[in-house]
Parts: structure tokens; C-alpha cells; sequence
């Protein structure tokens, strides 16, 4: 039976299930490196066993594996002040990590 869970990285959560390929923050691990990550919710796909941590789950990890790294598309910010010959443009690219979830372990 299929596991989904809830992980935690880069400030941010991810509900995931096997399978799956995700871009999160950076992380400092090589490509090809297999991560093992707490979770902080396992439940099966019917939602009928779950299991909430608090705030991890004890036991229950997520394996991932690191695909690449790249960065994002660029976003664009403008500044700009009407009547003051004030403005101000400049771009940001924000890196990542992609990852494939290997494994849920309950």
C-alpha cells in the first residue's frame, strides 16, 4: 500500500508520495546522493491511517534521492517613484534542488 507524507526543507513542507520529483531549496549534497528526511505526517492513500508527529513522526523517514541542480526562471523586480526620475530594475534567479522520493518507511 502507498504511503504520502508530509516533509519539511527549506522553511517550506511538501505533501509527497513515491515517486514523485520535487524542486526545493538548495542543499549541500552531491547529485546522485540519497537524503533521508523526517517526516512530519504518514498516512496511506485512503487517509484512513495517519499518523501525525509532533512534530516529527517517530520512525518514519522519507529517503530521497538528488537529481539536479539548476535555477528557477528569472523574476523581475521594479522599483519606480512617479515624478523623480527614480527607477530601478533588476532580475533574481533563485537556485534549487531537484529530488526523487525513493522510499516512505512508516
Amino acid at each position: 500500500m502507498a504511503h504520502l507524507a508530509v516533509i519539511q526543507t527549506g522553511g517550506k513542507q511538501y505533501l509527497v508520495k513515491e515517486g514523485d520529483t520535487l524542486r526545493v531549496e538548495k542543499l549541500e549534497a552531491a547529485e546522485g546522493d540519497v537524503l533521508t528526511l523526517e517526516a512530519l505526517l504518514v498516512m496511506d492513500e485512503d487517509g484512513k491511517s495517519v499518523k501525525v508527529g509532533t512534530p516529527f513522526v517517530k520512525g518514519a523517514t522519507v529517503s530521497a534521492k538528488v537529481t539536479a541542480f539548476g535555477r528557477h526562471d528569472k523574476v523581475t523586480i521594479i522599483k519606480f517613484h512617479a515624478k523623480t526620475r527614480y527607477k530601478r530594475k533588476a532580475g533574481h534567479r533563485q537556485p534549487f534542488t531537484a529530488i526523487n522520493i525513493q522510499g516512505i518507511k512508516a
